[in-house]
Formats: C-alpha cells, structure tokens, sequence
C-alpha cells in the first residue's frame, strides 16, 4: 500500500540529512515493570548506566542530547522513539497500542510542540515510531501490532504537505519494523538475514546481519556513524567495511525489555 504524495520538485534523494538532536528519557526506577516477552526483569541500576553510555554515544557521533526527566507512570517510557514522529521539520505524536503505554508521549508532545507544527494521531488509528523507516526520498510503515492501517492513513496525511511518499508494509512477528532492518544512510539498508525485504526497499545495498546477530539490525545511524549495540562483531566487522564509524553501546537490559537502539531517542 502507497500514499504517494510527491511534489513536482521532488528529486530521489539519497545522502541522509545531518542530524543535530536526539531527545531521550532515561529509565525511572519503574522501568523493571516494563513490558516484556522475557521472563526476567531488567536491571534497573544497570539499565540507567547503560543508558548514560548511550547517551554518551549520541554525543559521540555530534547530535546534542537533551533528556527528559524519568516518569515514573510508564515504566516504558524511556523509549521515546514510539511516542513521535520527526521528519522535514514537523512532528506527528503517536499513539501508543498498549494501554499500559498511553499517555507517556505528553511530555514528548509538549516539547516537540515547542519546536515544530505538529500533528496526533487520533482513535482509531495507533502509530509508533518503531513501525516507521525513514528515508530521504521516501517513508516505510510497518503495519504491526503496535501500528495499524488507520495510524499510517493518518500519518500519510500528516505529512503529505513534505511531498514524500509514505509506503505501508506488512510486519509479520516481529514487535516492530525496526526491529528487523533500519536505514543507515547513503543507500544503505541493515537488515536480518531471513527477513522479507519489501519491494519498495528493493534498490537498496542491503547488508544483512547473520541470524546469530540479529539484535544488531536495529542500530542508529547520525552523521557517518552507527550506534550498535555492543557485542555483535560480525555486523561491526561489515558496516566498518562500508565506511561508517561504529559506537558501540551496551544495551543487555533494554533488550530484555524489547527496546533496541533507536528505541531509546527521537533524532531530528
């Protein structure tokens, strides 16, 4: 599915914009309630260094970071990425499918607010920030559990007046789209070995990341570097091949939470 809306100076873009800011919250205490498929329970004292290095690591690859306090309500709320989607200059807050979730993207909503004109997404529609792959020339959503077709509809609306066409993608089993492929930038796409690669990706220099690795296709990529998370040299070992500076970030708590690398910012 296609929402095309494209102006007629519109060029396929390749190189990825510098990027200038990356927005994170880091994990309150009530973060070892969050959700999870995994049996054990983060730990939270480590999680919070974990997060200090990642935040280090943003910095690192030249994007100033600017934290919003823990709120401890939503033991998830760390992973900002969801509650929002930055692109040309303007913002559309999601909304969040889990119940549990729901009201964490206000504080994100009134900064952004403060910022760029904004746009929400509206019942029914649900939209989070790890089902959308942004790159220069055009935006993938996955349809998952987390996002749903009427949130994409509203997202293509929302930023039709960019001209970039928004393409709608079905997720299959895994929690979001990022989770199993992220952009990288000069035409580059990161992606698990075994996972269906759309046809609208289909142009891209894909490298792929071994099954034993495939953490490790969620990574953030600023400014000529990639965030990684540590621990996965096979993937390190290819993208230091293709030119990009890896940082890598230990991230061992937040995977038991679900949440990756581009989970725990929203980058503009």
């Amino acid at each position: 599915m296609v929402f095309a809306h494209r102006d007629s100076d519109m060029t396929d873009r390749r190189s990825t914009p510098a990027l200038t800011t990356a927005l994170v919250r880091p994990p309150g205490a009530s973060f070892a309630q969050t959700l999870s498929h995994s049996p054990a329970a983060p730990d939270v004292r480590l999680a919070q260094a974990q997060h200090a290095e990642y935040c280090q690591a943003l910095a690192a690859a030249g994007l100033a970071v600017e934290a919003l306090p823990p709120d401890e309500r939503y033991p998830d709320s760390c992973f900002v990425q969801d509650t929002a989607v930055v692109v040309g200059g303007r913002a559309v807050i999601g909304r969040l499918a889990a119940a549990s979730r729901q009201g964490e993207e206000e504080t994100v909503a009134d900064r952004l607010a403060s910022l760029f004109p904004a746009d929400r997404i509206i019942p029914p529609g649900t939209l989070e920030g790890g089902d959308v792959l942004i790159l220069p020339d055009r935006i993938i959503v996955g349809r998952s559990g987390r996002t749903n077709a009427a949130g994409v509809s509203q997202l293509a609306v929302a930023l039709a007046p960019l001209g970039i066409p928004v393409y709608s993608v079905p997720v299959g089993s895994s929690l979001h789209l990022l989770t199993v492929m992220t952009y990288l930038g000069h035409n580059v796409l990161l992606a698990v070995e075994d996972a269906p690669l759309p046809a609208v990706l289909t142009d891209l220099d894909v490298v792929r990341v071994p099954p034993t690795e495939a953490y490790a296709a969620n990574a953030l990529a600023a400014n000529g570097c990639v965030i990684l998370p540590a621990g996965y040299p096979a993937t390190a070992a290819a993208l230091c091949g293709r030119g990009f500076t890896v940082l890598p970030a230990p991230m061992s708590e937040f995977a038991t939470a679900d949440g990756g690398v581009t989970c725990l910012s929203l980058v503009w």
